[in-house]
C-alpha cells in the first residue's frame, strides 16, 4: 500500500492530466503544509494519490461563468473563483484551499482500500460526508427558523458540493470576531449560499436583465460590506461596558448579537444586502438601539434561586416537612404520620411549593423585563400569566387547607366531611403536579423528549410555550435510558444518606431545645424593644444549622463521588502498576501489551469491526491483564515483534534522558538494545536481568547432581533468569572470539571448547560432563577480564595472564572426566604443537578493540552489570518523576483503549496555545541573578531538581564541555533551555507538544517497515554507536538545521532509519500552531521572547506561530492582520505564509479567547487539542495519541464524542508545599472528580485543557471558548457548557497524560483561586449556567450544580455559618439567654445541641476525602495516609482553610458587585521574600479583617458567656472558629519565604508605614495606601443599589457589639433604659472630636509653632484624664469598662467607616470624608500592630521593638558577626553563613 501511495502520477485510465503551473501571483509563494500552488514539486506530502485527487477536485472550474472585470487564469480554482466572485481575501483564499485539501486527502486516507487502478481521483463519499457535518448547524437554523436551506442537494454534482464546502470555509475564514456568534455566520451563509446558486444556475438579474452578479463584489468586498459592519456594532457594544465595568443588562455581548439571529426578524430587519439603517446597527440609546436578546444578566445572589430552583424547592419542601414530622415528638418519622394533625400539616408543603413557583416567576419578571418589546410581547405576557397562576394556586390551597380545619373544628374529630375535605385537597394537588409528572414519564422515555424537542413543529411549540421560551439552544439534552438510570441511582442513594441524616441529627434534636427556649422566661440584659419572647434566640440557633442543611449535600456528593470514583477506576484498571517494582513483574505483558495496543491491527480487521472482533480483542486484553494462559510468546532476538518493540521503549527512554531525569547510567540499565554478538533471546533491560544470574549460578551449585533438563526446568520458571544465563553465555563468548585474533591457534582452541560446551547442552550431558561447582570460579575470572578490559590502560600481562586462568579451568577443573594432553590436542582443546611453550598461550593472539568502539565498551558494560550486580535495582531509575511517568504509560496500556490505526489513516489533529508575553525562555541574567537572601533561580532550581543537574552536567561534558564555567558561555542556551524545561514557559510546552511530531515519524515508519526493514534498522541501530542526544528542542541540532528535504531527521534512535516519508506523513497528521499574539510587537522592539520563539520555530519543523499584525497608514488609520509565519530551513530565515486582514482591533472581549479565535483559522485536521503555555507533554504519551482519537468514532451513551476528556498530571508539585498541596487537590479533581462526571453523571464539561475537540463541529458552533467581557472570565468552561447546550456530549479518558502547571506561592495561588472564583460568580449570572439548570433533566442537573457554582456557593455557605454561630453565641451570651438556658436545668439539652451544631462544620474534612481515595487507588493506602498526614504536618489544613477564604470573598463580591478580571499570576517560582505591605493589600479585606472580626466576636464571647468559665466546653464550642482565624491571619506569614526573619519584618515594618502615609498625585496602589483604598471601593461605585443597600444592611451588624456591651458595663448600674445605648454615641462622638482636635493642631502647628501643639496634647490628655478620674470617683465605672468599651467602639467606628464607602458620592465633597479617609487610615495602622503582636507570639520578643515603632541601635566594636542565618524558601530551609552589619 505504501508504495501505491509513492508512485508517480499514472497515465492511464480516468486520472486528469498533470496540472497546469501555477499563477503567476503564486508561483516561489512560501505554503504552510503542502505546496498546492504547484503540485509538480518535490515534497513528501506530494506523493501521496489522496493529495494530488483532493487538489484536482477543486481545479474542476470547467465551464463554470468566470467573474466579470477579473483576469482569469488557467490555474485558478474553485476556491480562486469563490474569492473573485464574493470579494474575498486572496490569503484567506489560499488558507482555505490548503485547508480543504489536506481535509479531503486525509479523510480519503481512512476510507478502505482501494480496489480501482485511479486513485487520484475524489471519493465522493468523502465529500457528502464532510459537507453534511459542516454545514449541520446551517441546517438546523434553517429548520428552526422554518427556511428553506439554500444547500441544493443535487446528485452526481460534487463541484457543487465543493462549492458549498468552500463558500462556508472561506465565510468562517474571514469573519474574525464574528466567529463567536455562529448563527450569525448562518445568516451570512444563507443568503451568500443563495447567490451563488443563482450564479450557478445562471440567473438573470431582474433589475440588469443580464447574467446575476453577487451583491459583494471586488477586493476585500466582503470584509467590508459585511464583516465589518457587523463587528463594528459588536465593538460598540463593548465600548458602552466601560471595559466590563457596566452591568451586563446595559450592553449587548457576543452572546446577545448572535440569539439575534435565532429569531425570524433577522430576515426582515438585517436583509441582504445588510441594511445599515437597521435598529441591529445602533449602539447608541438615541437611536433606538436593539437591547438585550433573549437573556438579561442581572447580578444578584437569586440567580443561584432562579437557575436551580428544582434544587431549593426540594431541599425547602424536605425542611418543611421534616420540622412538621418531629414537632410531633416521636421516635421513628413514620409514627408521626400515623397522626392525621400531622399528615394534613404536611399539606402545607404545597403551599410552599406555590410561593416558591410565585418568587420564581417574580424573579424571572424582575431580572428579565427588559427583554420584552413589541417583538416579544408575549414574553411579557406569560411572566404575567406565570405569577397570576402561582398567586391562584397559592390562593387555591390556602383556601382547601382551611377549610379541612374549619370542618374538623366544627365536627371536633376527623369525620368523613373533614376526611373529603383532604381528598379535594389532594385532588387539586394531583392538577398542580400533572407537569411535573409529564416530566417524569418523559424522563423514563428520554428519546420521546428529545424528539419532541428537536422536532420544529409549531403546535409543539404551542404546547411547550408555557414551560420555557423556544431557544435554538438546549433541546434534546436528554441521555439514554441506561445514562438515566445509572446517575438517578447514585443521587437517590445521596439524597436518602443526605436527608436521613439531616433529620435525625440536625432538625429532631433541635425541636426539644427550642420548645425549652420559647417556654423560657430569660431576663435580659438589655433594653427589649419587643415584648420578653425568645423567639430571636430560636431564630439564630436555627439559622446554622439550616445554612448546613443547604450545603451539607456537597459534602454527602465528595463522600459518595469518591467511591463511585474509586469503583470506577479500579474496573477501568488504574493503579495496578504503581511502580517499577510492580512493572518488573508485568514487563514481558507489558511487552505485548504494547504491541497490541499501538500496532495497527490488520487492514481487513479494522474495516470488519464485528462482535466477533471485539470480543477477541476483549479476550487477548483480558490474558494480558491478568496473565490468563499464554497471551504472549518467550520473544526471542531474532522475532520482529522484539525488534519492534526494542525500537519503541528505546526511543521513550531516550526521551527521558533527552529531558535529564535519567542518567547515562540508567539509561544503559533501562534500555532494550539491539540484537548483537549473536545472542538467542532477546536482551531484556538490565534492570530486570539484575541478581538473576548470581541465583542461577548458586542454584547450579546446589543442583549440580540433577539432571540436566530438571536443572533448566527450574532456572526457566525465572523468564528473565533464562534470558540472563542465555545472554552471559552468548555474550562471554562472543566476548572471548572477539579479543582472540582471527586464525590464530588460540581462536580455534576458544571455538572448540565453546562447541563441546554446546554439545553437551544439546544432548543435555552438562551437568555429567562438567562439575558446576567450578562455574563461580570461572564467573570471578570473567569478570576481572572484563575490568581489565574497560580500564583506560589495558595492560596485555594480565589479559593474558586471565585468559590463561580460564583456559586452565575450563579444560582441567570444569569437566569432570580430566583429558590427557594428547587428548586434548586431538580435540583441538591444546596447542598442536609440543614444542610451544605453555606458558606462552594467549600472548601473541590477544588483540584489543579499538578505544573508540563506543558500541563495544557498551555491550561490555551490560555484559559487566549482568555478571556483578547484586542488588535488585528497585531504585532504576532513581528521578520519582521518571518512575511516576514509566508506571503510569506501562499501566495505561493494560486500560481499555482503542486500537490503533496506521498513521495515514489516523484522524488528523492540530494543538492550539494561546500566548500572550509570559517567558519563552529564562534569560541568563534572569537565572543567575540573587535576590535578597543571595539565592538565585539556577541556585534554587538545583537544589530542588538536584539529579536532574547532576544528569545535565554529565549531559553537557559528554557534548564537549571541558570546564564547568563553559555552562555560561559555550553552553548557555542548554542550560538556559535545561532552567526553562523546569518552570513554566513556552520553550517546555512547545518541547512537549513536538512530542507528537516526534512519535508520529516513528510510528508511521514502523507502520511502513517491512520485516527486513526492522531486522536491518536494528543492525544499523547497534552499528550506529554510542549515544547522541537530541540537544535542540525536536532533536536538531541547533547549530546545523537539516535542509527542508530531510524535514527534521533526527540523529539517535529509530530516526536513522527514516526513509523521507515519515516527514510528510506526519506533517499532514498534526500541525502545532501557537497564538503569539505580542511577536509581532515584540519583534518591533527588539524584545529577546522575539528571538527566543524564532528559535523555537528554526528548530520544531512542526511548529507555526500566529500573530496580530498592526500595520499604520497614517492620518490614525491603522489595519489589523492575522499572520502565520514558520521558520524555512531552505532560506534559513523566518517566513510570512498568510496575511489576513482583520475588521479591526482583535481584543473586544477577554483577551485569551480573542487569541485562540484568530489562530483557529490556521489549525487542521478533525480534532484540536487545546493546550495551554504551562502544560508539558511526554512522548511515550504522544504514542497513544492515534489511540485517543480513535475515541471519536465511539458512542458514549446515545451520541458520540464532540469533547474528549484528557487527563493531567500536575508536575509543579515538588518545587515547594504549597505546590504540592495545589497539586494534591488539582490531581483529585482532574482524574476522580471528572471520571465521576464523565460516567455516570454524564454532566463533565471543559476545565481548561487539555481536552480535545471535534474541530469542525466546535469550528461551526462559536469556537472553543466565549469570549464576552466579563461574562466569560472563566472562557474554557463555557465551551462545555456551549458543547451540552448544542447537544454535544464530552467523555473522559484516563489512559493518557499531560502535564500541567499550577502556581506555587501563596499569593500566586490566591490570585489564581481569586480569578477562578469571580469567574464562577460570573458564571452564576450567565444565560448558559440558566439554561442548564433548567433544560437538562433533574438528576443531571444536580450533578452540574454541585460540581459548577454550587461548590463555589456551598464553599460560601460554610464561612457565613461560622458567621451565623458565631453571632448567634454573641447574642446568647450579650442578652443574658444563655445564663438563664444554663441556670435552668432543663434547658441544658439546647445548650448541648448548640454545641454539637457546631462539630457538624467539621464535617468538612469529609472533603478531602477525594484526594485521599485517589491517591490510594493509584499509590496505594498506606502511601496515601502517610502523604496525608505528612501534609497535615506540613500545615495543609492552614492553607486550605486560607484557599476556603479566598473562594469564599471574592465569589460572593463578584455576585454582589462585580468586579471579576484576569488576574496575572507569573506562573515563576517563588524565592523572594514578599513584604508585609503587599500581603496586605491582597488579603486585607478577604481574609484580615474577616478574621478580625470573628476574633473580636471570640473574645468578647469569652468575656461575657457562662460558658467560658468551663475551659474544656468553650474549647471545644470555639476551636474550629479559633483555627479559621488563625489560618486567615497566619497564612501568609507561615507560607512566606522568610516570614518570619528577624530583619525582613524590621524592613517590612517600615515599608508598610511608607507605604501607607505616601501620597502623590497618580501614583500607584502598590505605593501609597490611599490610592489601594480607593480601589479597594471601585466595586460600590459600579454596585447597583440594591447591591448597595445590601451592603449597608451587613455592615449595620458591626453596630451590635456596642449595643450588647454597654449594658454590661459597670457604670450602667443595671439599667435597661435605651437612654443607655443613646449616651453611649457621646463617647464615640468625643473620641472622634479629640482625633480631629489633635490632627487639625498638628496639620497647623506641629511644623512651626511646635509649642502649641504640645500645649493642645497637655490639654486633650488632661482633660480626659480628668473626666475619666471623675466617672471612677463619683460613678460605678470600673477599670475594665475601659477596656470593654474600646471592643464596643472600635467595631462602631469600623461599621462606620464601611457605610461611608457605600455613601461616598454624597460625602465625598464634604469636610467629613477627610475625617472618614483619615480614620480609615488608622484602622489599618492599627491592624498591622495587631499582626506585629500576632509574629510576637510566634516568633520571639524582640518584635516588641517595632510595636515600640523604634530602631534597635547596637554598639559594638566589632563591625561584622560571622553568623549562620536560616533562610526560609518556599517551605525548604537552607542553612548557610552570612556576615550581618551591626550599626
Amino acid at each position: 500500500m505504501n508504495n501505491m501511495r509513492q508512485r508517480p502520477i499514472p497515465t492511464r485510465g480516468r486520472a486528469p492530466p498533470p496540472p497546469p503551473p501555477p499563477p503567476p501571483h503564486l508561483q516561489n509563494q512560501p505554503f504552510n503544509i503542502i505546496p498546492i500552488h504547484d503540485l509538480l514539486t518535490d515534497h513528501p506530502s506530494l506523493r501521496y494519490p489522496e493529495v494530488r485527487a483532493a487538489a484536482s477536485a477543486l481545479r474542476a472550474v470547467g465551464d463554470l461563468r468566470k467573474p466579470p472585470f477579473v483576469a482569469w487564469h488557467d490555474g485558478f480554482d474553485l476556491v480562486d473563483w469563490l474569492g473573485l466572485f464574493f470579494g474575498f481575501q486572496d490569503d484567506n483564499v489560499r488558507n482555505q484551499r490548503e485547508h480543504l485539501v489536506l481535509h479531503l486527502a486525509n479523510s480519503q486516507m481512512r476510507l478502505p482500500a482501494r480496489t480501482s487502478a485511479v486513485v487520484d481521483v475524489l471519493d465522493g463519499t468523502v465529500l457528502r460526508r464532510f459537507r453534511r457535518k459542516l454545514l449541520q448547524n446551517y441546517s438546523s437554523w434553517c429548520s428552526y427558523l422554518g427556511r428553506k436551506s439554500n444547500v441544493k442537494k443535487v446528485q452526481n454534482d460534487p463541484r457543487r458540493e465543493l462549492l458549498y464546502v468552500c463558500l462556508y470555509l472561506l465565510i468562517w475564514g474571514e469573519s474574525g470576531n464574528l466567529r463567536f456568534t455562529p448563527e450569525c455566520i448562518c445568516y451570512i451563509y444563507h443568503h451568500m449560499a443563495m447567490e451563488l446558486n443563482k450564479t450557478l444556475d445562471d440567473d438573470i438579474d431582474e433589475e440588469t436583465g443580464r447574467p446575476f452578479i453577487p451583491s459583494l463584489s471586488g477586493e476585500n468586498a466582503f470584509l467590508k460590506r459585511v464583516v465589518m459592519p457587523i463587528y463594528n456594532t459588536i465593538r460598540g457594544e463593548a465600548e458602552r461596558s466601560r471595559n466590563g465595568t457596566a452591568p451586563h443588562s446595559a450592553w449587548r455581548n457576543y452572546d446577545d448579537i448572535n440569539e439575534y439571529f435565532w429569531s425570524r426578524r433577522c430576515f426582515q430587519r438585517v436583509k441582504w444586502p445588510i441594511d445599515l439603517s437597521c435598529r441591529f446597527f445602533a449602539t447608541r440609546k438615541e437611536d433606538k438601539r436593539v437591547g438585550k436578546t433573549g437573556f438579561v444578566e442581572q447580578r444578584t445572589f437569586w440567580n443561584v434561586f432562579r437557575s436551580f430552583d428544582r434544587v431549593w424547592v426540594l431541599l425547602i419542601l424536605f425542611l418543611q416537612a421534616a420540622i412538621i414530622v418531629s414537632w410531633e415528638g416521636t421516635e421513628y418519622p413514620w409514627k408521626a404520620l400515623d397522626n392525621r394533625d400531622a399528615q394534613v400539616k404536611l399539606l402545607t408543603v404545597f403551599i410552599t411549593w406555590a410561593s416558591l413557583r410565585l418568587w420564581q416567576s417574580v424573579l424571572d419578571a424582575g431580572t428579565q423585563y427588559s427583554l420584552v418589546s413589541r417583538e416579544t410581547m408575549w414574553l411579557g405576557v406569560r411572566m404575567v400569566l406565570k405569577g397570576m397562576v402561582a398567586t391562584t394556586w397559592i390562593i387555591v390551597f390556602s383556601v382547601f387547607y382551611a377549610r379541612i380545619w374549619s370542618q374538623k373544628d366544627s365536627d371536633g374529630r376527623w369525620s368523613n366531611a373533614a376526611n373529603q375535605k383532604i381528598i379535594t385537597f389532594l385532588e387539586a394537588v394531583l392538577v398542580f403536579v400533572i407537569p411535573d409528572l409529564l416530566a417524569l414519564v418523559l424522563f423514563i422515555l428520554p428519546w420521546i423528549r428529545n424528539v419532541l424537542e428537536e422536532t420544529n413543529w409549531m403546535i409543539l411549540y404551542l404546547l411547550t410555550w408555557w414551560f420555557h421560551t423556544r431557544i435554538f439552544v438546549g433541546r434534546g439534552l436528554r441521555e439514554g435510558l441506561v445514562t438515566n438510570i445509572k446517575s438517578t441511582l447514585f443521587w437517590i442513594v445521596v439524597l436518602a444518606s443526605k436527608f436521613t441524616f439531616s433529620y435525625f441529627l440536625q432538625i429532631k434534636p433541635l425541636v426539644a431545645p427550642t420548645k425549652a427556649l420559647l417556654n423560657l422566661k430569660a431576663p435580659y440584659y438589655w433594653h427589649q424593644f419587643f415584648s420578653n419572647t425568645n423567639r430571636t434566640a430560636v431564630v439564630l440557633l436555627w439559622i446554622p444549622v439550616i445554612l448546613i442543611y443547604l450545603m451539607d449535600l456537597q459534602i454527602w456528593y465528595a463522600v459518595y463521588s469518591s467511591l463511585v470514583g474509586a469503583a470506577i477506576g479500579l474496573f477501568s484498571h488504574l493503579g495496578e502498576i504503581r511502580n517499577i517494582e510492580q512493572l518488573r513483574l508485568r514487563f514481558q505483558f507489558f511487552a505485548s501489551a504494547l504491541q497490541f495496543n499501538l500496532k495497527p491491527e490488520d487492514q481487513i480487521a479494522s474495516l470488519q469491526a464485528t462482535l466477533v472482533l471485539k470480543l477477541r480483542d476483549a479476550i487477548h486484553r483480558l490474558k494480558l491483564r491478568y496473565g490468563l494462559g499464554q497471551p504472549y510468546r518467550k520473544i526471542e532476538s531474532s522475532q520482529v515483534e522484539a525488534t519492534r518493540f526494542a525500537l519503541i521503549w528505546n526511543e521513550i527512554i531516550i526521551s527521558l534522558r533527552e529531558e535529564d531525569i535519567i542518567s547515562d547510567q540508567e539509561l544503559e540499565l533501562l534500555e532494550l538494545p539491539p540484537n548483537c554478538w549473536g545472542i538467542r533471546v532477546i536482551r531484556w533491560p538490565c534492570f530486570l536481568l539484575c541478581n538473576e544470574l548470581l541465583l542461577a549460578l548458586s542454584q547450579a551449585g546446589e543442583l549440580s547432581d540433577i539432571r540436566d533438563s530438571d536443572l533448566w526446568i527450574k532456572m526457566c520458571k525465572n523468564e528473565y533468569r533464562r534470558c540472563a544465563i542465555i545472554e552471559a553465555y552468548d555474550s562471554v563468548k562472543a566476548l572471548l572470539l572477539d579479543i582472540i585474533k582471527y586464525n590464530s591457534e588460540e581462536y580455534t582452541i576458544v571455538t572448540n571448547l565453546f562447541d563441546e560446551i554446546d554439545q553437551a547442552i544439546q544432548i543435555e550431558k552438562l551437568t555429567e560432563a562438567y562439575k558446576m561447582t567450578v562455574l563461580p570460579k570461572i564467573h570471578s575470572r570473567v569478570i576481572y577480564l572484563i575490568d581489565i578490559l574497560l580500564m583506560p590502560k589495558k595492560e596485555l600481562s594480565k589479559v593474558v595472564d586471565v585468559l590463561q586462568a580460564l583456559y586452565e579451568l575450563s579444560v582441567r577443573e570444569f569437566p569432570r572426566v580430566k583429558k590427557s594432553v594428547a587428548q586434548l590436542r586431538h580435540d583441538g582443546l591444546a596447542p598442536q604443537n609440543p614444542a610451544t611453550d605453555a606458558g606462552l598461550l594467549f600472548e601473541n593472539a590477544v588483540q584489543f578493540p579499538d578505544d573508540e568502539d563506543a558500541l563495544f565498551y557498551r555491550k561490555l558494560r551490560r555484559l559487566q552489570t549482568i555478571l556483578t550486580s547484586r542488588d535488585s535495582m528497585h531504585n532504576v531509575p532513581k528521578n520519582l518523576e521518571a518512575r511516576r511517568r514509566i508506571s503510569f504509560f506501562s499501566n495505561s496500556l493494560f486500560m481499555n483503549m482503542p486500537r490503533a490505526p496506521q498513521v495515514e489513516k489516523m484522524m488528523a489533529f492540530s494543538v492550539l496555545t494561546p500566548y500572550y508575553d509570559e517567558e519563552v525562555l529564562y534569560g541568563k541574567e534572569s537565572l543567575r541573578s540573587p535576590n535578597e537572601d543571595g539565592i538565585s533561580t539556577l541556585f534554587y532550581l538545583q537544589k530542588i531538581y538536584e539529579d536532574e543537574w547532576a544528569n545535565f552536567v554529565e549531559r553537557m561534558h559528554r557534548e564537549g564541555m571541558e570546564e564547568e564555567d563553559e555552562i555560561w558561555t559555550v553552553k548557555a542556551r542548554d542550560l538556559r533551555l535545561w532552567a526553562s524545561y523546569r518552570g513554566q514557559t513556552l520553550s517546555r510546552t512547545v518541547r512537549g507538544m513536538m512530542y507528537y511530531y516526534r512519535a508520529l515519524k516513528m510510528l508511521a515508519f514502523l507502520d511502513s517497515a517491512s520485516e527486513v526493514d526492522i531486522r536491518r534498522g536494528s543492525q544499523e541501530i547497534a552499528s550506529f554507536g554510542s549515544l547522541e542526544q537530541h540537544s535542540g528542542l525536536n532533536g536538531i541540532n541547533p547549530g546545523n538545521p537539516p535542509a527542508s528535504r530531510n524535514l527534521d531527521r533526527a540523529t539517535t534512535g529509530v530516526s536513522i532509519l527514516f526513509k523521507g516519508n515519515e516527514f510528510g506523513c506526519a506533517l499532514m497528521k498534526y500541525t502545532y500552531v501557537v497564538a503569539c499574539q505580542m511577536y509581532g510587537y515584540h519583534k518591533g522592539k527588539g524584545d529577546p521572547r522575539a528571538d527566543d520563539i524564532l528559535y523555537l520555530m528554526k528548530n520544531n519543523e512542526a511548529l507555526r506561530v500566529a500573530y496580530v499584525d498592526e500595520v499604520h497608514l497614517g492620518r490614525g488609520e491603522v489595519e489589523y492582520y492575522s499572520v502565520l509565519v514558520k521558520y524555512d530551513q531552505q532560506l534559513k530565515k523566518e517566513v510570512e505564509i498568510y496575511r489576513i486582514r482583520l475588521p479591526g482591533p482583535l481584543k473586544l472581549g477577554e483577551g485569551k479567547p480573542e487569541n485562540q479565535n484568530h489562530a483557529i483559522i490556521f489549525t487542521r485536521g478533525d480534532a484540536l487539542q487545546t493546550i495551554d503555555m504551562n502544560q508539558d507533554n511526554y512522548f511515550e504519551e504522544a504514542l497513544k495519541m492515534r489511540n485517543l482519537l480513535e475515541e471519536f468514532k465511539k458512542n458514549y451513551g446515545i451520541r458520540k464524542p464532540t469533547i474528549l476528556g484528557v487527563r493531567e498530571t500536575v508536575f509543579t508539585g515538588s518545587v515547594s508545599s504549597l505546590a504540592w498541596f495545589m497539586s494534591a487537590q488539582e490531581t483529585s479533581f482532574v482524574t476522580l472528580g471528572q471520571r465521576v462526571l464523565a460516567n455516570p453523571l454524564k454532566v463533565r464539561m471543559h476545565y481548561g485543557h487539555p481536552d480535545v475537540f471535534d474541530r469542525f463541529w466546535f469550528l461551526t458552533r462559536g469556537g472553543i471558548s466565549k469570549a464576552s467581557r466579563v461574562i466569560n472570565i472563566s472562557e474554557d468552561i463555557f465551551a462545555g457548557f456551549n458543547c451540552t447546550l448544542r447537544g454535544g456530549n464530552v467523555t473522559h479518558h484516563e489512559y493518557i497524560q499531560v502535564g500541567k502547571g499550577r502556581d506555587v506561592g501563596l499569593n500566586q495561588i490566591s490570585m489564581f483561586e481569586a480569578k477562578v472564583s469571580s469567574g464562577n460568580g460570573e458564571q452564576v449570572l450567565s444565560r448558559d449556567v440558566y439554561r442548564l439548570g433548567h433544560r437538562l433533566d433533574f438528576f443531571r442537573m444536580l450533578s452540574f450544580y454541585f460540581t459548577s457554582v454550587g461548590s463555589y456557593f456551598n464553599t460560601m455557605m460554610v464561612v457565613l455559618t461560622v458567621y451565623a454561630f458565631l453571632w448567634g453565641r454573641l447574642y446568647l451570651a450579650l442578652s443574658g439567654v444563655e445564663k438563664a438556658a444554663m441556670d435552668n436545668s432543663s434547658n441544658n439539652k439546647a445548650l448541648g445541641v448548640i454545641i454539637n451544631q457546631q462539630f457538624i462544620v467539621q464535617m468538612g474534612l469529609f472533603t478531602a476525602l477525594p484526594m485521599i481515595v485517589e491517591n490510594s487507588l493509584e499509590q496505594g493506602f498506606l502511601p496515601a495516609i502517610w502523604d496525608f498526614i505528612t501534609m497535615q504536618l506540613e500545615l495543609a489544613s492552614l492553607f486550605f482553610t486560607f484557599s476556603m477564604g479566598t473562594r469564599t470573598h471574592y465569589f460572593g463580591r463578584t455576585i454582589l458587585h462585580g468586579g471579576a478580571k484576569y488576574r496575572g499570576t507569573g506562573r515563576g517560582f517563588v524565592v523572594q521574600h514578599k513584604n508585609f505591605a503587599e500581603n496586605y493589600r491582597l488579603y486585607a479585606r478577604s481574609h484580615f479583617v474577616k478574621a478580625i472580626e470573628l476574633g473580636v466576636i471570640l473574645v468578647v464571647y469569652a468575656a461575657h458567656s457562662p460558658l467560658a468559665t468551663n475551659t474544656f466546653v468553650y474549647i471545644a464550642l470555639t476551636i474550629s472558629s479559633w483555627f479559621l482565624v488563625v489560618s486567615w491571619i497566619m497564612s501568609p506569614f507561615v507560607f512566606n519565604p522568610s516570614g518570619f526573619d528577624w530583619l525582613k519584618t524590621v524592613y517590612d515594618f517600615d515599608g508598610f508605614m511608607n507605604w501607607i502615609w505616601f501620597r502623590g498625585v497618580l501614583v500607584k496602589a502598590d505605593e501609597s495606601w490611599e490610592t489601594w483604598w480607593y480601589e479597594e471601593q471601585d466595586h460600590l461605585r459600579k454596585t447597583g443599589l440594591w447591591g448597595k443597600l445590601l451592603e449597608v444592611i451587613l455592615d449595620l451588624r458591626f453596630f451590635f457589639f456596642q449595643y450588647g456591651i454597654v449594658y454590661r458595663l459597670k457604670i450602667t448600674d443595671g439599667n435597661k433604659s435605651i437612654g443607655v445605648y443613646l449616651l453611649s454615641w457621646i463617647y464615640l462622638v468625643v473620641v472622634v472630636a479629640i482625633y480631629v482636635i489633635i490632627t487639625y493642631a498638628g496639620e497647623k502647628y506641629a511644623a512651626k509653632e511646635h509649642k502649641y501643639y504640645r500645649l493642645v496634647q497637655f490639654v486633650v490628655i488632661s482633660v480626659t484624664t480628668l473626666v475619666i478620674v471623675l466617672l471612677l470617683k463619683f460613678t460605678k465605672l470600673a477599670f475594665l469598662d475601659l477596656v470593654s468599651s474600646m471592643l464596643a467602639f472600635i467595631p462602631t467606628g469600623w461599621g462606620l467607616i464601611l457605610i461611608a464607602q457605600v455613601l461616598r458620592p454624597f460625602l465625598q465633597p464634604t469636610v467629613v470624608w477627610d475625617t472618614v479617609v483619615s480614620v480609615a487610615r488608622l484602622y489599618d495602622i492599627q491592624c498591622k500592630q495587631g499582626f506585629c503582636l500576632t509574629k510576637l507570639s510566634a516568633g520571639d520578643s524582640r518584635y516588641l521593638v517595632l510595636l515600640l515603632g523604634k530602631k534597635l541601635t547596637l554598639t559594638c566594636n566589632l563591625r561584622y558577626w560571622n553568623v549562620f542565618v536560616f533562610i526560609w524558601i518556599n517551605e525548604e530551609v537552607a542553612l548557610y553563613p552570612a556576615a550581618v552589619e551591626i550599626s
